[in-house]
């Protein structure tokens, strides 16, 4: 999928409460590639590819994620130009 890409890093409670199922659904529902995985120091991390006003909804939604989610901040930057998993993905914890 051509298109811009942007990494996230979700901080906060955002382990065990369904946030990367959600983010694969709310990712795949805005036509978007990539993949997201918890990481070891708690965060969640994922990487987005397609259109600039996606990813931008998804940057947006994700700053409340699931229900019993609690985000406290999120980093965005450019993500490395590589091909991103259509469709978007869970990945293991890294």
């Amino acid at each position: 999928m051509a298109g811009r890409a942007k990494r996230l890093r979700i901080h906060g409670r955002v382990q065990g409460v369904f946030y990367r199922a959600w983010t694969v659904e709310t990712a795949r529902g805005l036509g978007l590639a990539g993949w997201v995985r918890n990481r070891a120091d708690g965060t969640v991390e994922l990487v987005a590819r397609g259109e600039a006003e996606a990813i931008e909804r998804l940057i947006a939604l994700c700053r409340e994620g699931p229900p019993a989610a609690r985000v406290e901040r999120i980093v965005v930057e450019a993500a490395p130009d590589e091909p991103a998993p259509e469709p978007f993905e869970k990945r293991p914890t890294a």
